[in-house]
C-alpha cells in the first residue's frame, strides 16, 4: 500500500498510453533479508527506463534485460504475423547461495517475483481514482490470461498468491493535516512532502496562512473542527495541532481523537498536555481511551530545539507509528503464498 507504488502505476500507465511496451514486476514473497516488502512494484519500459524498485538495485539490471528480451521476442512475433500475447510468469532469485551472492541479495535473501507484461492501462485509472478517494482496493491478476480486475479491500488484507491468481492490495496515499501555518508547520509540511505525504494545512488566522505558498501543500479553509470533521479522517491520516493556541488546537483535537486517524499529536510541554487533557475531559466529556490516543508532547525525544529539528522529531514519530500500524495489520492477515522455495 505504499504510495510510491501508486506513483509507479501512474508512470506505467503514462508510458503505455504513449505507445511504449511496459512490464510490471511485483514482489510476492521474500525469504531472509530483503530491501523491499511484498507488494512492492517495479515498472520497466521497452527502452530500459524504470520506475520503482523490487530489491533496492540488486536484481533490477537482470530484470531490465529480461523485459527487453521479452519485448524483442514479442515484437518479432508480431512482425512475422503472430498474435502471441505474453503472459505473467514467476521469477525467483537467490534460491542458492551462489545466486544470492551473484545478485548481491543480503544475508542469502530470496525473492519471488511476478513478471507481468502490461496488456491494458485502463484498470490503473480506476485504481488510482479509487485510492484518491481514500478507498482500499484489491487487484486480481489472473496468471493464465493476464486479465486484471479490481474489488474493494478491507483494512488488514495483504498480498496473496496461489499460483493461479495474484491478489495485491493498494491503499490511499498517507495524508497529514497540520493545524497552524506558522514556521514550524511550514518545516513539517516541507519534510512531509519529501516523505510522500499528502500535506494539508488549516489555519483560520489570515496573518499566518496568507504567506503559506508551498508546492504540494493544500490549504483547507474553515475552522479546525469543521475541517477535521469534513475530511473524514481514516487510518491513513495523521493530524497534528501546532498553533499553540488552545482555542484552535482543542477544536481540532475534539474531532481528531474521535476519528480513525492513525496518529493525533499536539504541540506543548508535558504540563500543557496534562492541562489540555483535563480541560477536554471536564468540558467536552472525552473518554480516557480517546485522550490516551493523543501524542503530546508531540514528536520523539531527540533534544530538538529549532523548528527544523522539531519537525524531524514530529515526522519521525509519525513514521514510527505508521510503520507499527502496518506491521500490526499485516500480522493480523498474514501473507498466503503457495509454492514457496524451500530454505
Amino acid at each position: 500500500m505504499d504510495s510510491l507504488d501508486l506513483r509507479v502505476l501512474g508512470e506505467a500507465r503514462d508510458w503505455h498510453r504513449s505507445g511504449h511496451a511496459v512490464t510490471l514486476v511485483t514482489v510476492v514473497q521474500t525469504w531472509g533479508s530483503a530491501p523491499r516488502p511484498p507488494g512492492a512494484l517495479l515498472a520497466v519500459r521497452d527502452d530500459g527506463r524504470v520506475s520503482g524498485s523490487v530489491s533496492g538495485g540488486c536484481v533490477e539490471e537482470d530484470l531490465i534485460a529480461r523485459a527487453k528480451s521479452a519485448f524483442s521476442a514479442l515484437a518479432a512475433s508480431t512482425v512475422t504475423g503472430g498474435s502471441r500475447v505474453a503472459q505473467p510468469s514467476e521469477i525467483v532469485y537467490g534460491v542458492s547461495k551462489e545466486e544470492a551472492a551473484r545478485f548481491g541479495l543480503p544475508c542469502g535473501g530470496t525473492l519471488l517475483l511476478i513478471h507481468e507484461p502490461l496488456q491494458s492501462s485502463a484498470w490503473i485509472d480506476d485504481l488510482l481514482d479509487r485510492t484518491a478517494r481514500h478507498q482500499l482496493v484489491t487487484r486480481h491478476l489472473q496468471m493464465a490470461s493476464g486479465e486484471v480486475t479490481l474489488s474493494d479491500a478491507q483494512r488488514g488484507q495483504s498480498i496473496t498468491y496461489d499460483g493461479l491468481v495474484l491478489r495485491t492490495v493498494f491503499g490511499p496515499k498517507w495524508r497529514l493535516l497540520l493545524i497552524g501555518a506558522g514556521q514550524l508547520s511550514q518545516a513539517v509540511a516541507q519534510m512531509a512532502a519529501m516523505l510522500d505525504f499528502e500535506v494539508l494545512v488549516c489555519d483560520p488566522r489570515e496573518e499566518y496562512s496568507a504567506g503559506l505558498d508551498m508546492v504540494g501543500v493544500q490549504r483547507l479553509m474553515g475552522m479546525p473542527d469543521d475541517v477535521v470533521r469534513d475530511m473524514v479522517p481514516d487510518p491513513h491520516t495523521a493530524i497534528v495541532a501546532l498553533t499553540h493556541d488552545p482555542k484552535l488546537d482543542d477544536m481540532a483535537l475534539l474531532e481528531a481523537l474521535k476519528s480513525d486517524a492513525f496518529y493525533v499529536g499536539a504541540l506543548g510541554s508535558s504540563r500543557t498536555q496534562a492541562t489540555r487533557k483535563q480541560r477536554l475531559a471536564e468540558h467536552f466529556d472525552m473518554t480516557e481511551d480517546e485522550l490516551a490516543r493523543l501524542h503530546g508532547p508531540v514528536g520523539l525525544k531527540i533534544g530538538a530545539k529549532t523548528p527544523a529539528e522539531i519537525a524531524v522529531s514530529i515526522l519521525a514519530e509519525i513514521v514510527q507509528v505508521k510503520n507499527a500500524e502496518l506491521v500490526s495489520a499485516n500480522s493480523a492477515s498474514s501473507c498466503a503464498v503457495q509454492g514457496a522455495p524451500a530454505g
